[in-house]
């Protein structure tokens, strides 16, 4: 398997069960969104994914994210397309593997890990069916100049008011920007910084249980 996991199986027998794979943020582990898992509807298969590149202290990146004096922050986009080569293999590694429902993958991001779910969604159309992108933006670099009209994908977006490590102005820009391309989407934003408030869980939640 391309990338290490942790996993809850349905706690529902189905033959070909949802899949939800979670994508964790920067200098965080597989463990992190994991804590969401048992608050999930129980015939879904969740993954929950962890970054390849390992930072010390249990935590790891996607990509790594570089602060120049110059430049400011800066993103590391080779990297980023290596994770995303990654995350598409390991999808489809664990739809064979688990046998999923081929018409019911969802893919769950926070920060980083949003980040490249959106990517992910448009570099390799259809490979999802959902998006769930929590405090995160669609990052232009990282997306292909043409965007495929075949998509036929749908994002729930959400983010902090007042978060501190990436700006809601970014956020904000992925609803028109959906729009524009005709993609189904919602957008939400919550009071807190740079995290998922408990409204945010049971609003997205709701989300996944209504395309079961």
């Amino acid at each position: 398997m391309s990338l290490e996991y942790s996993i809850r199986k349905p706690t529902k027998e189905t033959k070909n069960p949802p899949l939800l794979i979670l994508l964790h943020g920067y200098g965080s582990n597989k463990e992190d969104l994991f804590s969401f898992a048992e608050e999930l509807p129980e015939e879904l298969l969740i993954i929950s994914a962890q970054a390849p590149y390992e930072m010390g202290y249990g935590g790891y990146a996607w990509y790594a994210i570089n602060f120049d004096a110059v430049k400011g922050k800066f993103s590391d986009l080779k990297q980023a397309r290596e994770s995303l080569t990654k995350i598409a293999d390991f999808i489809d590694e664990i739809k064979e593997k688990y046998n999923t429902n081929p018409d019911k993958t969802f893919l769950l991001g926070f920060s980083q890990g949003a980040i490249l779910s959106y990517s992910l969604s448009f570099m390799y159309p259809n490979k999802v069916q959902h998006v769930i992108a929590l405090s995160g933006y669609i990052n232009d670099e990282m997306i292909p100049k043409t965007i495929s009209k075949d998509i036929k994908t749908d994002y729930y977006c959400s983010h902090g008011s007042v978060d501190q490590v990436l700006p809601v102005d970014w956020a904000r820009k992925s609803k028109p920007f959906l729009d524009n391309i005709g993609l189904q989407n919602v957008y939400s934003e919550y009071n807190v910084g740079h995290g998922v408030a408990p409204q945010n869980f049971y609003s997205f939640k709701k989300w996944i249980e209504e395309r079961l």
